[in-house]
């Protein structure tokens, strides 16, 4: 079953419209998450709304926006005010240009979602839609209206369905310049860059992110069974950056040790799924149903989970 969609309403090319829905594509559910403790009592901390004068909490229907024109004096901006604001995009997309996919800088994507039609009408509309931006091979612009700011979407054809990502405004990239203005100009033999490019050829791969496995998340995991157990804690010796004095050296013997074929009877290190992590917990996540292959299975010992 499908998330709670985080937006509804229109899709729109010219003269052609169907009612769609919007789903976030991302989750970040499955991290593990803290909450903040009373060292003292090992009571949660509960955060309260209060008067920054007064020191009175102020319950949520007397809690209004406010811009602050300068030091302490603010203009009031009620939430019908914010409504009255209301633009064509809070509930339609309208389908404003189509551009190449190359053409957009990867500093301007934000987040993507999933859109599908919403309901059992305005299928065909949709593949009209979905079909024509497939066949002409160009990211769809539209804009689109969530938590009360309108966005600009980039919309693309996958599988039945269309995938947008919301996009950055210009004033809200940084310029490059800022950052990259002193960096030294330094001239790279053709020597160094032809080792450097035969490591990466010994590298070279597809893209599949089955093969990632999240280290600090496997590690928070045996963090906390570590502790569940009352095994001691010791700190871990940090990794040390090398101080390459000879570059030309470096390049060469990066190059033999990536030629140098494994060793015979060493198996290779699997690569876990980023999943993998939580059948390692003595407790279920709560809420979450046990994986197929976990039913029949005891659990490890470890820890459990707590959502913040």
């Amino acid at each position: 079953m499908a998330p709670r969609a985080n937006w509804k309403g229109f899709l729109r090319l010219s003269l052609v419209t169907c009612p769609v829905a919007l789903y976030p594509a991302t989750s970040e559910s499955e991290k593990i998450s803290f909450n903040q403790l009373n060292r003292q009592t090992g009571h949660r901390i509960k955060y309260l709304k209060v008067d920054a004068d007064t020191g009175d909490e102020v319950p949520n229907e007397d809690i209004v926006k406010g811009y602050e024109l300068e030091k302490g004096q603010y203009i009031e901006v009620t939430k019908e005010e914010l409504e009255e604001l209301a633009l064509e995009s809070t509930r339609t997309i309208e389908i404003d240009e189509f551009v190449d996919k190359s053409d957009i800088d990867p500093r301007y994507l934000i987040r993507p979602y999933y859109l599908r039609p919403d309901g059992k009408v305005g299928h065909d509309a949709f593949a009209v839609i979905r079909e024509t931006i497939r066949e002409m091979n160009k990211v769809a612009i539209g804009r689109v209206v969530l938590t009360n700011r309108e966005h600009i979407i980039a919309l693309e054809p996958m599988d039945k369905g269309l995938v947008g990502t919301l996009l950055r405004y210009p004033y809200e990239v940084r310029s490059e310049q800022e950052y990259f203005d002193e960096i030294q100009n330094v001239k790279v033999t053709k020597d160094m860059l032809d080792l450097a490019k035969h490591i990466v050829n010994q590298k070279a791969g597809n893209f599949d992110p089955e093969k990632f496995e999240d280290h600090y998340e496997s590690a928070l995991i045996e963090l906390i069974n570590q502790k569940r157990a009352g095994k001691v804690i010791r700190p871990k010796e940090r990794p040390k950056g090398e101080n390459v004095v000879d570059l030309m050296e470096a390049l060469r013997q990066s190059v033999s040790r990536e030629s140098a074929p494994a060793k015979i009877g060493k198996p290779a290190k699997k690569v876990k799924k980023a999943a993998a992590g939580q059948k390692e917990m003595l407790m279920p996540i709560a809420g979450k149903k046990p994986a197929k292959e976990a039913i029949s299975k005891k659990p490890a010992a470890g820890a459990r989970r707590k959502s913040a």
